[in-house]
């Protein structure tokens, strides 16, 4: 084995057990999922050293805002909340590199991945061609224009997620949702966001958990709610 073949793997262990276990992630099936899936081979080449740590990862050279990799706890443990299972049908919004939607093929039905940077979206289909993700779909487009209109076709979704921050959940996506469905979104503001779990409970009804808390980059074109001015 290579020496830098050795160090990732070192640093992947590390990982699971100094950054995702303390972060209460201790479902078995996700743990193994990120002992498999190689996270740095969906990192940009100049930061590749950096894939395992705990940090957002830049997905453009220079840094773009906002367009980056969540730091690995946060993937882990947002997999954790969704509780995916073989026959479900889910969506995505902001694919990025691809890592997540990866991880999430591996354990649901089939997922679709939304992207609103082309390049962003060629760099996530790349990577999970490579890594043989085939029933993970990447579509380009602004998942949050005419009222999620790019996300109807493949609806019902068991499971969505928003691999973002957003200021609140949008009426719109939360009526994707098969009865018994479920979303994730962080929502809130930049100084305090909430990871936020919404179960369709009925046609009408919704549960919501907020279990922990988090500070991630916003999602582009999400609606804002109205803001007071004096």
């Amino acid at each position: 084995m290579s020496a830098t073949a050795f160090d990732f793997e070192r640093a992947r262990f590390n990982m699971i057990e100094q950054q995702i276990r303390p972060w209460e992630v201790l479902d078995a099936r996700v743990l193994a999922l990120l002992a498999e899936v190689k996270r740095e081979d969906f990192v940009p080449e100049a930061y590749r050293a950096l894939a395992l740590s705990d940090l957002e990862i830049p997905l453009s050279r220079p840094a773009v805002e906002g367009e980056c990799m969540l730091p690995p706890k946060v993937e882990a443990r947002a997999l954790q909340e969704l509780d995916l299972q073989p026959t479900d049908n889910v969506l995505e919004i902001g694919a990025g590199s691809g890592y997540m939607a990866a991880l999430m093929g591996r354990l649901a039905r089939q997922v679709l991945t939304l992207e609103i940077n082309p390049r962003l979206a060629d760099m996530a289909r790349a990577n999970l061609a490579r890594a043989g993700a085939t029933n993970v779909k990447v579509k380009t487009a602004d998942a949050a224009a005419a009222r999620f209109a790019a996300c109807v076709d493949e609806a019902p979704y068991d499971a969505i997620v928003l691999s973002g921050g957003v200021a609140e959940v949008p009426a719109d996506l939360l009526e994707l949702l098969r009865v018994g469905g479920r979303l994730l979104a962080f929502v809130g503001d930049e100084v305090v966001m909430r990871a936020t779990v919404v179960t369709r409970a009925g046609e009408a009804s919704y549960h919501s958990e907020q279990p922990w808390d988090i500070v991630v980059p916003r999602l582009r074109n999400f609606p804002e709610p109205a803001r007071f001015r004096f």
